[in-house]
Order: structure tokens, then sequence, then C-alpha cells
């Protein structure tokens, strides 16, 4: 397993997140006029895929259920030897009845989905949890115990595990709210893995950087965010777990790239700043956005020549620049 993580991080390289559900394609695919079908989802992956070069930046692709059964659509990722993974939680719901506070489920017949998903081609997965800066300590433990027992069945299975606790950063909260509630959930996760026995080694962690609120006055730069971000982990995350791939989140795509970029460039700053994870990116709409329209409007090779040169954008950050 460790070694899947090793060829979809080298020389630089991130994740695609193309998961999405069929109700989100619904609504990406109507923001551009298009009927969500099982051919316009098809033609729309597809042609992300099969863009040219794109295994210079995207070692993985995380897919939906649907995609990974259609050979057709997933035949450029395995004549590139990109990677495939495959999104197995079934949405995050209401923690009991009347919580603002989810709990994702997926655990019911996951050793059997698990089982099918190897013999398809898989070689990794993926388990979000959506958290709240006003998660309660019970709700952040089981959300996190959660994600410690699906990535201890996905290692049962040979298949490498992303962990996704991801703290939602809509609100006018501070980068040192930020800081506090990541610090703790990565704190308990951990626990939790240790507790279930889950191999950091053979695993990849896909968080949330440490910014301010999307709604504060008072943001702060990208020097400063990639300093939060960098001593919370390092606080928290082993340095036995080989890999970090960022999440975007609700940021813009830019500003997730730029968060990045700064986070890398810490390692050519200071000794002292210096990390043993690899840093990358797993990122969806950040990857994905400008060719949808050009998608389209059937402007292929445009939408992959938009794709391959994102691609290329955040390969850069991966390495600081």
């Amino acid at each position: 397993m460790n070694k899947v993580i090793k060829n979809i991080f080298k020389n630089f390289r991130g994740i695609l997140a193309a998961d999405e559900s069929d109700g989100t394609m619904a609504n990406r695919l109507g923001s551009v006029g298009q009927e969500s079908t099982p051919e316009t989802r098809h033609s729309y992956r597809h042609t992300i895929f099969s863009t040219p070069d794109l295994k210079r930046s995207v070692g993985g692709v995380i897919l939906f259920d649907e995609t990974l059964r259609s050979e057709e659509t997933i035949a450029p990722l395995i004549e590139n030897d990109i990677a495939i993974g495959i999104k197995v939680d079934k949405g995050a719901k209401p923690y009991f009845s009347g919580s603002y506070e989810t709990l994702t489920e997926g655990l019911d017949g996951l050793d059997q989905r698990l089982e099918e998903y190897k013999k398809m081609g898989a070689q990794f997965a993926k388990w979000r949890a959506v958290l709240l800066q006003k998660n309660s300590a019970k709700g952040l433990l089981a959300n996190c115990w959660t994600l410690a027992r699906y990535a201890k069945k996905c290692q049962s299975h040979g298949i490498v595990p992303i962990v996704e606790p991801e703290v939602l950063m809509n609100g006018i909260h501070s980068i040192e709210d930020s800081y506090t509630i990541t610090r703790q959930t990565l704190h308990i996760l951990f626990d939790a893995l240790h507790y279930e026995d889950v191999e950091l080694e053979d695993t990849i962690l896909k968080p949330n950087m440490i910014v301010s609120g999307y709604e504060s006055k008072d943001r702060v730069d990208a020097e400063t965010v990639a300093k939060m971000t960098v001593k919370c982990f390092r606080d928290e995350v082993p340095c036995s777990v080989p890999a970090i791939a960022f999440l975007s989140g609700g940021q813009s795509d830019d500003e997730a790239i730029e968060n990045l970029s700064h986070i890398n460039r810490l390692d050519n700053l200071s000794t002292d700043e210096k990390k043993p994870w690899r840093l990358s990116f797993s990122f969806g709409r950040a990857m994905q956005s400008g060719a949808l329209k050009l998608w389209s409007d059937g402007l292929i090779k445009e939408a992959q020549n938009w794709t391959r040169e994102r691609g290329l954008i955040c390969r850069k950050a991966v390495r600081g620049y």
C-alpha cells in the first residue's frame, strides 16, 4: 500500500477528486445548461481523464461508484497508470434527530463493497467527515472513530484509506479559532487511528487548511495560513504519515493553490519549519472549474488544455512555486 502512495505523489503529483455524486453532478452540469444523464456524465469525465499529459500532475483520481463501473470512462486513467480511487462513504447525516451535527454513514456493508471495488481495480478509497467550528467533543469523537474504523477496513482489503476530517470554514471566525478546532480534531483522529491499529504508513490524510472564516472581515494572507497550518500539523500529525493531500474546501480556486504554494515554500525558508510529510493536493473544483464550461460548449481540446495547465499550476504549488 505504501508503494501505491509513493506512486501517486511522486514527482510532485497530487490527486484529482472526481467523486461527485449524482446530485452534485446534476447541479454542476445544470450550471452550464447540460442535463445530467449517464451519457453526459461519461462525456465530461472522459474528457477530463483523457487530457494529454494529465499524469504529469495527477497520480490518482477519486471516482464515484458509477464511474468506476464504466470501463470506457476510466480507460484513459488505466492506460496512463493513474491510480484508481473510490468514494465509499454514504454521506453525512444528522448525528441524531434534530442535531446540528452530522455523522457520516456507510460502514454497513463496507467490507463487501471494498472487496468488490478491489476486484474492479480500486487501489485507494476516501471517506469524508463533515465537521463544524462548533462541533461538540462527542460529535468529533463519533466522526473520528468512524474514520478510523473505515480506515482499518480498507487496509484489511489491501486498499489505501484517505481519511478526510474536513472542518468547514464557513463563518466569521478567526484563524486562531480554525487552528483550535482543527488541532482538536486531528488529536482525536490520530488517537482513534491508533486504537484501531491503523497503519499510518499506509494512510493518506486529506484535511482542511487553517484559514480565517470565509465571511471574516480580517482574513489573513497566504503566508500566515501556511505557518498556522504547518504549526497545527507538526503538533498533531505523526511523521509516519507519508502524505497529506489538502482539500480546497470553500476557498476560491486561486486562493487554495496560493495557500498550498506558501505551505510548501516554508521548507525553503527555515530549517525549523521543514516538514516530514509530502504535502500535495486533492482538488475537485479547483482542477475542473474552467474545463466544465469549455466542455459544455463543445470545445473538447480547449477543455483539456485548461485541465492540463491547471494541473501543472497545482504541481508547481507542491514544489513551492
